[in-house]
C-alpha cells in the first residue's frame, strides 16, 4: 500500500462507488480488506487469475451464488456459507476440493464493518476445509440494487480415478443414507428473518462435508452410487430428482428421519415440512445394500455424522414416485414443492 492510500476506516467506514471503478480505493479494498483475509500466495502475487498444480485424477468444477437473507444468522453468515457451499458441491462428486474463486458485488453504504466480518469468516471457512481462495473480483452498485452483498464462487477440485458417482446410478435396492438432522439451516433463517424466539437457539448446519465424504468413500467405493446435499427443496426435493434421473422410485421411513424437536416445533408453528426446508451441512447417499451398514458406521464415527441414518429404499417405480411410510404405518407421496417454501435461505 503506497503512502498515497490511507487505511480503511474498517470501524465507521462506508462502500461507495469508487470501491469499485478501478482506482485507488478498489486497491485499497481488495488488499486492505480481501487479502488480508484469505492472504495465500496466490493472491498476493496481484493477478487477475491464478494458475495451480492439480494431482492426479479428473478435475471436478462448480459454480454457485449466494444471496442469503439475512447476512447474518446462527451458525454463520452468507462468506462461510459460501464456501461451505461450494466446498460441498465439488464434495459430493467424491473430490477433494482445492481452489475456490469469489465474487463480491457489493452495495453503496455497506458497512466496512460487516463486510471484514464477513470475510473473515470465508476465509477462516475455508483455512478450516483445506482450500484457498485464489482468485475474484469486486463490483459496487448503487444503493438498492444489491441487498446489500451478493458472492458468487467458482471451486475445482480433483476425484481419484475409478471413482464416478453420478444422479443416474441409482438401482432398485439401493438403501438411502442422510447424514444427520433435517431442517436445521432453513429453520436458523426463517427464525432470524421473523424474530422468532425459541427456547434452545435454531443454528444452521453450515459445514464442509468433504472430510465425512472422503470416510465414506474409504468404507464403501465402489458400492456408493451418489451424493447430493439436500439444499433448496430439502430432502423432498433431492430425492425426486435422483428417483427421475435413476429411473426408480423411493420409500422412506418416516420414524427413521431425524429431525431435531426444536427445528419439528417451528416447523409446525410456521407451517412448513422438514422435508422440504434446505440443509446446507447434511448429505443424501444412495449406497448398494452390501455397504450399506459399513457406510452408515462411517458417517455415525464422524462428527458431521453423528446423527447419521437409513431412511429408506430405492424401488421399481416407473412412476419414479418417493413415498412415505408414515409412523401409523400409512403411506403418502413425497412430492416436489410446487413453489419455493423459503427464498433467498442461500
Amino acid at each position: 500500500m503506497t503512502g498515497h492510500q490511507r487505511k480503511l476506516d474498517i470501524r465507521n467506514g462506508c462502500i461507495d462507488l469508487s470501491h469499485g471503478s478501478g482506482g485507488r480505493a478498489m486497491v485499497q479494498l481488495i488488499s486492505g480488506l480481501f487479502h488480508e483475509a484469505f492472504g495465500n500466495e496466490w493472491l498476493a502475487r496481484g493477478n487477475d487469475q491464478s494458475a495451480f498444480d492439480v494431482g492426479a485424477g479428473r478435475l471436478v468444477m462448480t459454480t454457485d451464488g449466494y444471496v442469503v437473507s439475512p447476512l447474518f444468522f446462527p451458525g454463520g453468515n452468507i462468506g462461510s456459507l459460501a464456501v461451505h457451499g461450494t466446498v460441498n458441491d465439488i464434495a459430493m462428486a467424491g473430490a477433494r476440493p482445492l481452489y475456490l474463486s469469489a465474487s463480491f458485488i457489493i452495495e453503496e453504504g455497506f458497512p466496512f464493518r460487516d463486510l471484514k466480518r464477513i470475510a473473515d469468516s470465508m476465509g477462516e471457512a475455508a483455512r478450516l476445509a483445506g482450500v484457498h481462495i485464489i482468485t475474484g473480483d469486486t463490483k459496487v452498485v448503487e444503493r438498492g440494487k444489491a441487498d446489500g452483498l451478493f458472492i458468487s464462487t467458482a471451486g475445482i477440485g480433483v476425484v481419484p480415478d475409478g471413482l464416478n458417482l453420478s444422479a443416474e446410478t441409482a438401482c432398485v435396492g439401493d438403501r438411502v443414507l442422510i447424514s444427520g438432522t433435517l431442517g436445521d439451516h432453513g429453520i436458523a433463517i426463517m427464525s432470524k428473518r421473523r424474530n422468532l424466539a425459541f427456547e434452545t437457539e435454531i443454528a444452521s448446519d453450515s459445514a464442509a462435508l468433504h472430510d465425512l465424504v472422503q470416510k465414506m468413500v474409504q468404507a464403501g467405493a465402489p458400492g456408493i452410487r451418489l451424493m447430493r446435499d439436500p439444499t433448496r427443496g430439502g430432502l423432498a426435493a433431492t430425492l425426486n430428482e435422483i428417483a427421475q434421473q435413476s429411473d426408480v422410485g423411493f420409500r422412506l421411513q418416516e420414524e427413521a428421519i431425524p429431525v431435531k424437536p426444536g427445528v419439528a416445533a417451528a416447523c409446525e408453528l410456521l407451517g412448513l415440512d422438514p422435508l422440504h426446508v434446505a440443509n446446507e451441512g447434511k448429505l443424501v447417499a444412495i449406497v448398494s445394500p452390501d455397504v450399506a451398514n459399513a457406510v452408515l458406521a462411517a458417517m455415525r464415527a464422524h462428527p458431521l455424522g453423528c446423527d447419521a441414518a437409513d431412511i429408506g429404499e430405492a424401488i421399481a417405480d416407473m412412476r419414479h414416485f418417493v413415498q412415505m411410510i408414515t409412523s401409523f404405518g400409512g403411506g403418502s407421496i413425497v412430492d416436489w414443492l410446487s413453489g419455493e417454501q423459503l427464498p433467498r435461505i442461500c
